[in-house]
C-alpha cells in the first residue's frame, strides 16, 4: 500500500511459519477498535504512535516496544502531525508458547505485564527479524526472532492471571459472541440478540463492551475481517471474500479490511500468493 506519503507491507516469510510481519509509514491512517488472536511487538523509529487501550493512551516513540497480548482490544493512530514509521511482528500464540516454555519457567497461558517499554536493543532486533526475513536469510531471522522473544518474556513476560468466575453479564456476552460467530453473513439486532439471552439491550451492549473492550458491531466488523483474511490467503477473490463474510460489495470490505489490518485486501493477498509460489 503507498501513497500521500503513507506505505505498508504485510506479509509473511514461508520459512517463519506462525508469523506475519508488517513494516510501514502512517501519516493519517487511524486503527479502529480491533484485537488480534495472536500477539503485538511492535517497535517504532520515526514520529509517534498513540494507541488506545480500554483504560489509558500510550504515546510511543522511536526506541519504545510495544507489546499487546491476545484479544486486547485497541486502537492505533498517528500522535503527531509527522505520522509514525514502524516495524511489526504478529507472532502466533503457539509461537510464543514454544519459546516461554524453552526459555522461561513459566507455567501456563503467558502475556506481557506491559504494554510499552523503552528497549532501544529491542527494537533494534525486531528490524533486524525483518531485515533478515527480507534477505531471504533463515537462520538469522529465526534466531533474532526467538533473541527477542526471550528478551522481552524475560524483562516482561507473566504468566496471565485465569479469568474471574463468570458473573451473569460475562455469561450472556460469552453467548453472544457464539452467536455472531455462526452469523457473521446475517447477524440479529442488538434487540433481537438480547432477547434471544433473555437480557436487555443495553445490559448486554455494557457487558459485552466489558468482556471484549468494544461493542458487538465492532467486534463482529472485526470477527469479519479475520474471516476474510483466512478466506484471501486460500485463494478466494477478494468480491467472494466480501460477500462471505456479511460486507455488502468488495469496496466495503475494502474500507474496514485496510483501516484494521492496515493494507488493502488485494496487497494483503499478493503477498500471500507470492509466499505460496515460492
Amino acid at each position: 500500500m503507498a501513497g500521500n506519503g503513507e506505505w505498508a507491507r504485510h506479509w509473511r516469510y514461508e520459512r517463519l511459519p506462525g508469523l506475519d510481519l508488517l513494516r510501514a509509514r502512517y501519516l493519517r491512517h487511524t486503527f479502529p477498535r480491533h484485537s488480534h488472536d495472536g500477539y503485538v511487538l511492535g517497535a517504532v523509529t520515526r514520529g509517534i504512535e498513540e494507541i488506545g487501550l480500554p483504560d489509558r493512551t500510550l504515546h510511543a516513540g522511536p526506541g519504545t516496544v510495544v507489546m499487546i497480548n491476545p484479544e486486547v482490544a485497541h486502537t492505533a493512530r498517528a500522535g503527531g502531525p509527522d505520522g509514525w514509521s514502524y516495524f511489526t511482528l504478529y507472532p502466533s500464540a503457539q509461537v510464543v508458547t514454544e519459546i516461554a516454555a524453552e526459555t522461561t519457567a513459566a507455567r501456563g497461558t503467558v502475556g506481557f505485564g506491559e504494554t510499552m517499554v523503552t528497549d532501544p536493543r529491542a527494537a533494534q532486533l525486531i528490524r533486524e527479524v525483518h531485515r533478515a526475513a527480507e534477505q531471504g536469510n533463515a537462520l538469522a531471522a529465526d534466531s533474532l526472532l526467538r533473541i527477542v522473544l526471550a528478551r522481552l518474556l524475560r524483562d516482561h513476560g507473566r504468566v496471565l492471571a485465569p479469568r474471574p468466575r463468570r458473573s451473569a453479564g460475562a455469561t450472556a456476552a460469552a453467548r453472544a459472541r457464539e452467536v455472531l460467530e455462526g452469523s457473521l453473513a446475517d447477524p440479529p439486532s442488538l434487540e433481537a440478540l438480547a432477547a434471544g439471552l433473555g437480557a436487555s439491550p443495553f445490559a448486554l451492549l455494557r457487558a459485552f463492551r466489558d468482556a471484549y473492550g468494544m461493542p458487538p458491531h465492532a467486534w463482529l466488523t472485526n470477527a469479519r475481517v479475520r474471516v476474510a483474511r483466512r478466506l484471501l490467503e486460500k485463494g478466494e477473490a477478494p468480491a467472494d471474500a466480501a460477500v462471505t463474510v456479511g460486507f455488502t460489495d468488495q469496496p466495503h470490505l475494502n474500507r474496514h479490511f485496510t483501516r484494521i489490518v492496515g493494507v488493502p485486501p488485494g496487497a494483503y493477498q499478493r503477498e500471500r500468493k507470492n509466499v505460496q509460489d515460492r
